[in-house]
């Protein structure tokens, strides 16, 4: 994620499911305001130590990294307590007594967390995660491959595309090709946080373009 330290305006990244481990690159994104971030690799709660200094940070989705640990309000509470301006963390709104409370039972963070060293390119978080990924059953990627970018779509407020899309593929050719579109739908929803009205009039116009082109190639095809 190096490449957020160019993006210092960018108010709404979603890296769900993304192997993340370092928040390190996003303290310089000063405009963000929400951040989706479930099912990474984040180890340590000491990564909030870079979202401290975001002042317009009001949406964290964090759950189910291996940083919220097995007690679940002790998470809460010390999330809460660095990051008192939060509204919403994992889709649940903070309250006020969760913000007084977070400053008896949280847990400060003043550090950055201290990095593992790093081998010919690969973390050992990283190596774990890719080595757990092959272990998966074809039709369970297909699954979460299909669950994880509604579930982006859902956090963008944008409609999930029916799971009938893809029954027509064989189960290789649909883990394949929908987890490649996945990944572009994916980056397409981000990049477009960053368009002004102009931009987006231009993808939509783009859009309209390709859906009649398809829709002619269809009517041949009949």
């Amino acid at each position: 994620i190096s490449i957020c330290r160019d993006l210092p305006n960018i108010e709404v990244i979603t890296f769900s499911v993304n192997g993340i481990s370092d928040l390190e690159p996003l303290h310089q994104c000063q405009n963000l305001s929400e951040l989706y971030l479930r099912k990474n690799n984040i180890t340590s709660l000491d990564e909030l130590f870079y979202l401290k200094t975001l002042p317009r940070l009001r949406v964290l989705w964090l759950a189910e990294n291996p940083c919220c640990g097995p007690d679940p309000h002790r998470y809460r509470m010390t999330v809460l307590r660095n990051l008192p301006s939060l509204q919403k963390l994992d889709n649940q709104a903070v309250t006020e007594e969760e913000l007084s409370q977070a400053l008896v039972d949280g847990v400060e963070i003043t550090a950055p967390p201290a990095r593992r060293s790093v081998e010919n390119g690969w973390s050992e978080s990283t190596m774990c995660s890719a080595a757990g990924s092959t272990t998966e059953p074809d039709s369970e990627l297909l699954t979460c491959s299909l669950e994880e970018t509604n579930k982006t779509q859902e956090e963008l407020d944008v409609k999930p595309v029916p799971r009938d899309k893809y029954s027509s593929f064989s189960p290789q050719e649909t883990d394949c090709s929908c987890k490649k579109r996945n990944n572009v739908l994916n980056a397409i929803l981000l990049l477009m946080t960053e368009l002004d009205a102009e931009g987006l009039e231009i993808i939509q116009q783009t859009v309209a373009r390709r859906l009649q082109a398809f829709h002619k190639k269809e009517l041949q095809e009949e």
